[in-house]
């Protein structure tokens, strides 16, 4: 035991602690599950694709799982839950799309 304690080539007394930097907001990286959230969010609603609008619910809750500045984050990932939501509920309780199978109550 004593020697691999003489033959270890660590030095404990060179050792610095590690202080981490502060970074501004500005120089964040940029949030791509936000931007995609708002993107299928815009899509589900104009083009009234359900899949998108899930997506964009996902991608959602991907962005504010992995938040790292709540001040500019947070504007971006509510506006996308809101076209989410939108587009859910265009899709889901609106009327049925020109074209398209008629809506049947059950």
């Amino acid at each position: 035991m004593s020697s691999t304690a003489a033959n270890d080539p660590r030095q404990p007394a060179a050792a610095k602690r590690y202080v981490q930097t502060a970074v501004s907001p500005d120089d964040l990286p940029v949030d791509y599950s936000g931007l995609i959230a708002v993107v299928f969010g815009i899509a589900g609603v104009m083009f009234r694709y359900k899949l998108c609008s899930w997506l964009a619910i996902i991608f959602c809750a991907q962005s504010l799982a992995n938040m790292k500045s709540i001040e500019n984050d947070l504007k971006q990932i509510s506006m996308a839950m809101m076209f989410a939501i939108m587009g859910l509920v265009t899709n889901y309780l609106g009327p049925a799309r020109p074209g398209g199978p008629p809506k049947t109550s059950n």
